[in-house]
Formats: structure tokens, C-alpha cells, sequence
């Protein structure tokens, strides 16, 4: 049975390998808090790509503040970010996101991430349209809260590598990171980062092994 000194230098050890791989990934894209945060609503099932095209739009016509996306209708919200796919859907979740922060907090980026990390993910998830994923997201690059951020391909790595079972859910694989690494924002960025970079490059549903980092670490290539 693996210890947790193990696990830990079993984490570290993935995060130094992928560091010396590909390099600091510079996450997350955007230049403002509220960037942050609605890029984080926008990129859920949809490419970063598109994601770039819907915040450009948003950007280029003076929309991407709290109080500018506040005043927009959603419809027209709706058409703004397009290109993010399930456009309608985003928008609602958007509106529904940027309502409660105004109502919580007055808009006040600073009061919000002040708050009780623990509160503030509770009363996330229990906006419209936020789930982990999300609300991770919005804590740990908009807020700089260490809270680690999963998503398919960090599920996918870690049970391809015997971190986590296969029927592992989010919590889980959250524990697994905040159980064995110290807390520490910018490490987390960092980490889900190169996760996602790994799971672009090589650990695709029919994962591609013979560059990885990885490669010499136990493994299967079919889980």
C-alpha cells in the first residue's frame, strides 16, 4: 500500500517531468479577474480556441467587465460569445454568475476573494451552471486560492498511472493533489497546466507513448 511520502514524490516527480518537458504554461489566459472568471464559465466542453474568439469579441467592443456584462441583455450576450458554442447556455450561466457576484459582493473582486475559501466554493457551486470544475477554476486563477482544478485529462493521467481508481470521481482526484501537495496557487496553476498540455500531446483516449514524459513511469495506456 502506497504511503503518502510516496505519493507525494510520486506527484512531484510527474509535475518535474512535465515542467522539463514542455515549461511553465503561463495559465490562465486573460489579463483581468473578470477574464478569468468568465473564461472560465466559457471554456466548459469547448476548445480554448474558441474560447479566444468569444473573449476577443467581448473585448473589442468594451464588454468584458462585471458591470458591462451585468447591463447586457442575455440574448445579446448570447450572440457576443458565439463562438464558444452552446452560446445560450453560457450566457444564462454567465448572467447568473456575474448576478450573484454582484449581489454577494457588490462587484468587488477584492471583498470576494477575501472571503472564506471554503464558503465562497460552496456558495459557487450553488450558482447556476457552476460546477467543480468551474468553481475550482474561478478560485484558484482569478482568486489565487489554492484549490486544485481537475478535468478529464488530469482523471485520465492519474488512472492511466495507478494515482487514483478508475472509478475515481472529481473529489477524489482533487484529494489526491491537496491531500499530498502543499498548498500553493501558483504550483497548482502550474501543475493543472502541464496536465492538460500532457493529455493534448499524449495522453489522448488512444494515448500516445513513445515521447512522453511519462513513458518510464508505470503504466496502462488502456485505462
Amino acid at each position: 500500500m502506497a504511503t503518502q511520502n510516496s505519493i507525494t514524490q510520486k506527484l512531484d516527480a510527474v509535475y518535474d517531468a512535465l515542467l522539463g518537458a514542455f515549461g511553465p504554461q503561463h495559465w490562465w489566459p486573460g489579463e483581468t479577474r473578470e477574464e478569468m472568471i468568465v473564461g472560465a464559465v466559457l471554456t466548459q466542453n469547448t476548445a480554448w480556441a474558441n474560447v479566444e474568439r468569444a473573449m476577443g469579441r467581448l473585448k473589442s467592443a468594451n464588454q468584458l467587465t462585471l458591470a458591462a456584462l451585468a447591463d447586457l441583455d442575455e440574448s445579446v450576450l448570447a450572440e457576443w460569445i458565439r463562438p464558444a458554442g452552446t452560446y445560450r447556455v453560457k450566457a444564462r450561466r454567465l448572467k447568473a454568475l456575474i448576478g450573484w457576484i454582484l449581489e454577494a459582493f457588490g462587484g468587488d473582486l477584492d471583498a470576494m476573494f477575501h472571503s472564506d475559501p471554503g464558503w465562497l466554493r460552496t456558495s459557487l457551486l450553488a450558482v447556476h451552471g457552476v460546477g467543480p470544475e468551474t468553481a475550482d477554476a474561478i478560485l484558484l486563477y482569478a482568486g489565487g486560492m489554492p484549490t486544485f482544478v481537475v478535468d478529464a485529462y488530469t482523471r485520465r493521467v492519474c488512472r492511466r498511472h495507478f494515482l487514483i481508481g478508475g472509478d475515481a470521481g472529481y473529489a477524489e482526484t482533487k484529494s489526491l493533489f491537496e491531500r499530498n501537495l502543499r498548498p500553493d496557487a501558483d504550483r497548482y496553476g502550474e501543475y493543472h497546466a502541464l496536465l492538460v498540455e500532457l493529455g493534448k500531446r499524449h495522453c489522448r483516449v488512444k494515448a500516445s507513448c513513445d515521447t512522453c514524459p511519462l513513458r518510464t513511469d508505470e503504466h496502462d495506456a488502456t485505462l
